[in-house]
Parts: structure tokens; C-alpha cells; sequence
């Protein structure tokens, strides 16, 4: 039996006869707080829109509900709908790329029952509320770290991009409240969650979409956490993690600047690798990003500055058939543009002009 992960279930898979057009579409990952900004992601050409139904009215120790009523991720549906975009994924509440000292609900990702087992069963809870709103995938992230960064970088126009130097961490820093964790402890914290809501996603065929860890751990692991095991390099961690469940509805929300970030060798690793990966069908949101860099020392950058070639990008999920959502992902800093609306306008341009490109090419084939 092959295994989904394998190089030989991708060659299978990228011999089926590719989809004459690419099917993928412009999405975006912002969350909408107001209908000026739904006009505005309208506006630009997004199609589909991650959802952020409000949050549950949880405070630990209360009693209080910690999921998602059916009603609830309706209402945020039908605010998205009406103004002609779908709402066909949403944001879990907790399970953020957070820093787990400063989550709320952080016992999944300490191993801590029975908290965990009540928080797992609020995720629960969430997946079929979205099966019967009509909501088809859910994203999260399995962080201890949170998103590490070591500072900003002037760029162009007077924009800041985001620097992580492993040498620049401040290595005085406790521990987290997770204490040390090594490899084997993170992979049993993911599969004891994933053993426990792949069968409620299958059941209510909801696909779980997993981020992978931004950035990869420095050689000798960070505050007390050995290894990023979903950013290994190599991207080995993303090929275990959908090993562990062979499902359907499980898998990722791939980011290709994380994924980037992960590898000594990005110009030339990154592109192998998300054809592995889309080759599973089990990719089920893209983020894009770019950076000059590599793993350890690594600038973001505009999408048409960096070292990857997303046009590239695109052109491999055309040709695995992709169909989901591209979302453009972190995008430069400016005091000229505090919102940021300018920067995401870069970015659903660059990812609508890759697309058309990518249908032009398979058209010349």
C-alpha cells in the first residue's frame, strides 16, 4: 500500500490527466470586521473569504460555552454571502499561532487532561456545527511557539518586513508554560487531538486544514521546545503529520512561506515539495508569502521581490488539479498604510495575474 505522504503516491497521483483550466480561486484569510471591508475584499476579486464566527462566551473555570452554536457560524456566513463571496472555511477560536503562554486555552498543546479533552470536545462541537451551516473546512494550528521574529527590516516605499535571525532569539527566556517538550511528546500532543476530531470530520465530512509552525526551531530547540516538528526541513513533519490520519478531511492549510522558511535550500527545495504535497488532494488552502532567506536567517518579502517564484507556485497547483482558495499571507508594514489594505491589494493582484498566466500557459499546451 502506498502511503499518502510517499513519493510514489504523489507520481501516481500527478499521472491522472490535470484539469484543462486551473480551478483554484483568489481567497483571502483577513478577517472581515466590517462591511466596508467585505467591499473592499469584493472590490479586489476574492471569491472566497475564512470566516471568523464570533467567539464562544468562554472564560475557564466558568462553565461557560467554549464552541460554536450552528447559528453563529450561519450569521457570519450569510454576512459574507450577501455580499457575493463564499464562506467556505473558518478560523477555530483557539488553536491560533499563538505563543502558548499568552493562549487562553492552551491544554491541548500542554497535554493536559482532562482541560484538553473538554477543549477537544468543543472542537468537536464546532466541526458539526459547520457541517450544518454549510461550511466545508476548518482551519488551526497546532503552536507552541507562536510565530518567533527577531525584528523588522526597512523595505521598499518605506515598508517594514518582518526578520527572524535564530542567532538574534533571546536564549535568556524561560521555558513556556508547556515546559521542555521534545519530538516524541509534540507528535503524541497532535495525534492524541487528531485521533479524537478526524472521526467527528469524517463523520461530518468537514475537512481539518492544519498551518504548519512558524518558523522552524534553531538547532537545540527554543524555550524549552526541542523541534517545530511540522517544520522539519525538508518538510518532513507536513508528510508524518498527514500520514498519521489517512483521511480525506485530513490536512493542510499550506503555507508556502512557512514552508520556505523551513528549508536550507528554499529557491530550490520549496517546489518539489508542494507538488508532494498537492499531489494528495489534501491541501486545502494556500497561503502564499515570500521571503529572501533561508531557514534560520530569512526576511519576508513582497510577493515579486523574494526568492520563491510564486508564479511557479501556482503553475504545480494548476497542474495537481488545486481548487481551493490562494490567500495572500503576511504582508509588508507601512505608517503610509496602516490598514494594510494597500499591501493585500498587492497581493490579490499578483495572485489574479499568476492564475490568468497559469490558465494562458495550459491553454498553450
Amino acid at each position: 500500500m502506498v502511503s499518502l505522504g510517499s513519493p510514489g503516491f504523489a507520481a501516481e497521483a500527478s499521472a491522472q490527466m490535470p484539469p484543462a483550466e486551473p480551478r483554484m480561486v483568489l481567497g483571502t484569510q483577513r478577517r472581515a470586521s466590517s462591511a466596508a471591508m467585505l467591499r473592499e475584499f469584493k472590490r479586489h476579486g476574492v471569491a472566497k473569504v475564512c470566516g471568523f464566527p464570533v467567539d464562544p462566551p468562554y472564560d475557564q473555570g466558568k462553565g461557560d460555552r467554549g464552541f460554536w452554536l450552528v447559528s453563529e457560524v450561519e450569521q457570519e456566513k450569510e454576512r459574507i454571502e450577501s455580499h457575493g463571496m463564499e464562506m467556505d472555511m473558518v478560523a477555530l477560536p483557539f488553536l491560533g499561532s499563538t505563543l502558548i503562554d499568552t493562549d487562553k486555552r492552551p491544554a491541548i498543546m500542554m497535554g493536559k487532561s482532562p482541560e484538553r479533552d473538554r477543549d477537544i470536545e468543543d472542537v468537536q462541537k464546532m466541526i458539526a456545527a459547520c457541517a450544518r451551516a454549510g461550511v466545508g473546512t476548518v482551519k488551526y494550528n497546532m503552536s507552541i511557539l507562536g510565530i518567533l521574529t527577531t525584528g523588522e527590516e526597512p523595505g521598499r516605499g518605506g515598508s517594514a518586513r518582518r526578520r527572524f535571525r535564530a542567532r538574534d532569539l533571546d536564549y535568556t527566556l524561560p521555558d513556556t508554560i508547556a515546559g521542555k517538550v521534545d519530538p516524541d511528546t509534540f507528535w503524541e500532543r497532535i495525534d492524541y487531538f487528531l485521533e479524537h476530531v478526524v472521526p467527528v470530520a469524517n463523520e461530518y465530512r468537514v475537512r481539518l486544514a492544519c498551518h504548519p509552525q512558524d518558523p522552524g526551531t534553531p538547532q537545540g530547540g527554543y524555550r524549552g521546545v526541542e523541534e517545530n516538528v511540522l517544520s522539519v526541513p525538508g518538510g518532513k513533519g507536513l508528510f508524518r503529520f498527514l500520514d498519521l490520519r489517512p483521511s480525506r478531511y485530513h490536512g493542510l492549510n499550506l503555507c508556502c512561506g512557512t514552508l520556505a522558511e523551513m528549508l536550507w535550500e528554499p529557491q530550490r527545495e520549496i517546489y518539489p515539495i508542494v507538488r508532494r504535497l498537492a499531489a494528495t488532494q489534501r491541501v486545502f488552502n494556500i497561503h502564499l508569502r515570500n521571503i529572501k532567506g533561508r531557514r534560520d536567517d530569512f526576511v519576508e518579502a513582497w510577493p515579486d521581490e523574494g526568492d520563491i517564484d510564486h508564479a511557479e507556485i501556482i503553475n504545480i497547483l494548476a497542474d495537481e488539479g488545486y481548487d481551493g482558495a490562494v490567500d495572500p499571507d503576511h504582508v509588508p508594514a507601512s505608517d503610509a498604510d496602516p490598514s494594510q489594505s494597500q499591501a493585500f491589494a498587492h497581493g490579490y493582484g499578483y495572485i489574479l495575474g499568476a492564475i490568468a498566466a497559469a490558465r494562458h500557459r495550459r491553454r498553450a499546451i
